[in-house]
């Protein structure tokens, strides 16, 4: 093989930053940047984003320097994309706040409620199961991040941690307040009510861990290949007949029960703005697919099954 030439520019400035000369026409995006991270040790693989076009796409790492459309001699654009932390711990920090937060608005911490012997204890059953589903939600998650969820991304910029832990403990500590404050009033249709909004909750729970295998599996092998995924023998993921994302019908439908089984106004605010986020992200996935595979089914929607 006849050995290639890298130029690496700043995609903003233009202005050259290395040039490596007999780089193997085979190598891959990911030993470019480890090129690049032995000429500036600051700058790790991770917190690159190299393109081909200045205002392009970042190159995946598994792309091939001679599949690309480039000469013997490539122009790169370098874009540095800041301090990066870790997908997985990104997820147990947002998720263990809310399991910790809930808990000191459901024990009635004197600093919260005060001191009124009244705001000790509640007469509701539902503020009880309330709390376990909130925290078998949460606890669910963290399994997922351990066990489960196989990242095509490694990192994500370390300055999102902050937005990210606000939302998830803000809206947490927001709902808590409510469900447990001495002043909550039960589900107008008691317990039909909250019997069909648990019966609800765990199916979808149930269906969200069962799509999350379903994806993980897809990753077995190791790969960051996107490809398209297929309903498996368990009944749950059939739902991928419908929709691209059903992870996060899923997810919406278990906060839908949670709200049902609260009957809280907040629960419903927020289980609004997650529907509102997901079907962004599921639109995305979604457009991912089509653009990705030409024999993607045409019949499918990002997150509601016919609509949506």
């Amino acid at each position: 093989f006849v050995s290639s030439q890298v130029e690496i520019l700043d995609w903003e400035t233009k202005k050259q930053l290395c040039f490596l000369d007999k780089v193997e026409p085979n190598a891959t995006i990911r030993e470019i940047r480890l090129m690049f991270h032995k000429l500036y040790p600051r700058w790790y693989p991770a917190r690159q984003s190299i393109k081909l076009d200045p205002k392009g796409k970042s190159l995946r790492d598994e792309e091939i320097l001679q599949h690309l459309p480039v000469g013997t001699t490539a122009t790169l654009y370098f874009k540095d994309l800041g301090p990066q932390i870790g997908w997985t711990t990104v997820f147990l920090i947002e998720y263990t706040g809310p399991l910790f937060i809930y808990f000191l608005f459901y024990f009635r911490m004197t600093f919260v409620y005060g001191l009124d012997e009244r705001f000790t204890s509640s007469p509701h059953p539902v503020v009880n199961l309330a709390c376990i589903c909130h925290s078998f939600h949460y606890i669910k998650r963290l399994i997922e991040t351990i066990f489960v969820h196989r990242f095509s991304r490694g990192t994500m910029p370390l300055r999102n941690i902050v937005k990210n832990c606000l939302y998830y403990w803000g809206f947490a500590a927001w709902l808590a307040y409510y469900i447990n404050h001495p002043l909550y009033t039960p589900p107008s249709y008691g317990k039909k009510q909250i019997n069909f909004a648990v019966i609800m909750f765990l199916l979808c729970e149930a269906g969200n861990f069962s799509i999350h295998v379903a994806l993980s599996d897809l990753r077995r092998n190791g790969s960051k290949t996107c490809k398209i995924p297929y309903p498996t023998k368990n009944p749950f993921t059939w739902l991928f007949f419908f929709v691209s994302c059903p992870n996060y019908t899923y997810e919406v439908g278990t906060w839908i029960s949670f709200t049902i089984m609260t009957q809280c106004v907040p629960v419903g605010l927020f289980t609004l703005l997650c529907f509102i986020q997901m079907t962004i992200w599921a639109k995305d996935k979604h457009c991912t697919y089509l653009r990705e595979f030409k024999d993607y089914p045409s019949h499918r929607m990002p997150i509601i099954p016919f609509l949506l």
